[in-house]
């Protein structure tokens, strides 16, 4: 799995960046105009969670690097 040069690069058989499912990521931070990082098997990657009202410690869906639902909140 990959992209071309310069871009993301998969090495499991799903990913936050090019997968055709959404996978649950844990939000690290929140960076602001809608971005946030978040942590995932292969290290940290910035998605945008536009589209959910969530922060730090929350666990949300994510799909094509969109946010889609928030899954788990942070206690």
């Amino acid at each position: 799995m990959g992209t071309d040069a310069g871009g993301p690069r998969c090495h499991d058989e799903v990913c936050v960046t090019c997968s055709d499912r959404a996978v649950p990521a844990r939000i690290r931070e929140l960076l602001g105009d809608g971005l946030a990082v978040v942590d995932t098997d292969a290290g940290p990657e910035e998605i945008s969670v536009a589209l959910v009202d969530a922060g730090p410690g929350d666990v949300v869906l994510v799909h094509a690097k969109e946010a889609i639902a928030v899954v788990e909140d942070a206690p």
